[in-house]
């Protein structure tokens, strides 16, 4: 039996290895940067784009400082599911979840996913956070992104707000699957490629922690091992001016 999805997968993560090492390393510093002067770091993805934020937040082993922005009406248990894309596409709505629910300051990172870059709900977020001064990193699809148009007033997308952009290299629609027989591809790439190329740059970000002279970074203890929820506590005192949901 062959398994394409897998084939596929390989090959976008040698792609990213060869193209996105450079802008991995941008973020690596910025967010290593941002932590040593504890300003906050933000994520941001609406329906299947918040899976990410899902993967970094409170997550053992994971980085504690991560704040996700999350938006109701654009959660996957949203019910009928069809008013997450409505939702996404209201001009207007991101401008108030930004505004309702994060207060963006300078030198402040936001991480936001989107793999067309076209809604209006990702590209307010993102230019809110720029207003005031915050540094915006996009995981995008700048192929897909750039072969479909904007669907907020500005005509831009979210790639023209980043100072970094992370491009997932993934296929226009991001299924990569070819079915014989069938037209529509199936198996969705954006999720496992985004969460190894965060994943990587988490890894990097407290290992350039540890270099510094930091000796306990923010990083989640399992809470099902002996000890864990303790250690998390122990660490949140230290850090929970830079973390902004309730623990």
């Amino acid at each position: 039996m062959e398994f394409k999805y897998l084939e596929r997968i390989h090959e976008l993560m040698d792609v990213i290895e060869k193209d996105e090492t450079k802008s991995m390393e941008e973020c690596v510093d910025l967010l290593t940067t941002c932590i040593l002067n504890k300003h906050s770091i933000y994520t941001f993805g609406a329906s299947h784009a918040g899976i990410l934020s899902e993967e970094l937040y409170y997550r053992a082993g994971g980085l504690m400082l991560f704040n996700p922005i999350f938006g109701r009406e654009i959660m996957l248990d949203t019910s009928p599911i069809t008013l997450t894309s409505k939702m996404e596409r209201c001009v207007g709505y991101g401008t108030n979840l930004a505004q309702s629910k994060v207060n963006f300051k300078k030198d402040d990172v936001l991480i936001v996913h989107s793999v067309s870059g076209r809604n209006p709900v990702a590209i307010e977020i993102a230019a809110e956070a720029k207003k005031m001064g915050a540094k915006v990193i996009a995981i995008t699809n700048l192929s897909y992104s750039k072969s479909v148009t904007s669907r907020h007033p500005s005509k831009k997308k979210l790639y023209e707000f980043a100072d970094i952009i992370l491009d997932n290299h993934g296929d226009v629609g991001d299924a990569c699957v070819k079915i014989d027989g069938l037209e529509q591809k199936v198996s969705p790439t954006s999720t496992v490629i985004g969460a190894m190329m965060l994943n990587s740059i988490v890894a990097a970000v407290t290992q350039k922690l540890v270099d510094s002279g930091m000796k306990k970074p923010p990083i989640f203890y399992s809470a099902n091992l002996d000890g864990g929820d303790a250690l998390n506590q122990k660490l949140y005192e230290e850090y929970k001016e830079s973390i902004h949901y309730q623990f």
